[in-house]
């Protein structure tokens, strides 16, 4: 009997890339975001393929949030660069009073504001299309907390960081800078590096902000 050749081995789905690759420059809903711990655990929610999209690796979330714990409840977050919103939806899920996510790219903004409705999340977290430069600039409200995660090489953590306070921290809040692993940011002599974690490429600082000056 003729032995028929073997199949082609299937392709990999988008679903089946690995967290952080890159595909096409196309905007394809692929991948799944899984939120961690809190009210929404365990929840998968779909993520855009998009240019520059870099979500924070599970294992750098599971840690930041550790720290995090205590603080965590009734906090006001402000997410920038948001992206496909991981932090700031870790953040909700895991007690924060209010989220706002800053993402300047149309679509995944959209997609951000479809998860949130998914989450029944909306009245605590508002999506708003704008360049977190430009947002900056406006009327501040004052936070607890800030994750800043800009696209790496584009010489944009340091312009927000000092925007930041212009009035949008509260005394002692907590700031989430992620850059790229080679380089040391510079940072507003206000803020005190409370805990640090390396991640491949990325380097995640969590600082605090005293409004006291630091002893010599």
């Amino acid at each position: 009997m003729t032995r028929r050749p073997p199949s082609p081995r299937r392709a990999a789905k988008p679903t089946d890339r690995q967290p952080g690759s890159r595909r096409s420059a196309g905007h394809r809903s692929v991948g799944r975001l899984r939120i961690i711990g809190g009210d929404y655990r365990r929840r998968l929610l779909p993520v855009l393929d998009s240019p520059g999209l870099r979500p924070t690796p599970d294992r750098v979330r599971e840690t930041l949030f550790n720290w995090l714990t205590a603080d965590l409840p009734g906090a006001r977050v402000l997410d920038l660069f948001a992206g496909t919103g991981a932090l700031g939806l870790e953040a909700l899920s895991r007690g924060a009073r209010q989220a706002s996510f800053v993402e300047r790219d149309p679509r995944v903004a959209h997609q951000l504001e479809e998860n949130l409705a998914t989450l029944d999340a909306t009245p605590r977290g508002r999506v708003i299309t704008a360049d977190a430069a430009t947002f900056l600039a406006g009327p501040p409200a004052p936070c607890s907390l800030v994750f800043l995660d800009p696209p790496f090489r584009q010489g944009l953590a340091e312009p927000c960081c000092a925007a930041l306070e212009a009035g949008w921290l509260t005394d002692k809040a907590f700031i989430y800078l992620e850059c790229e692993a080679e380089r040391e940011p510079a940072v507003p002599a206000t803020w005190r590096l409370h805990r640090e974690v390396r991640a491949g490429d990325s380097h995640g600082r969590l600082y605090r902000r005293a409004t006291t000056p630091q002893p010599n």
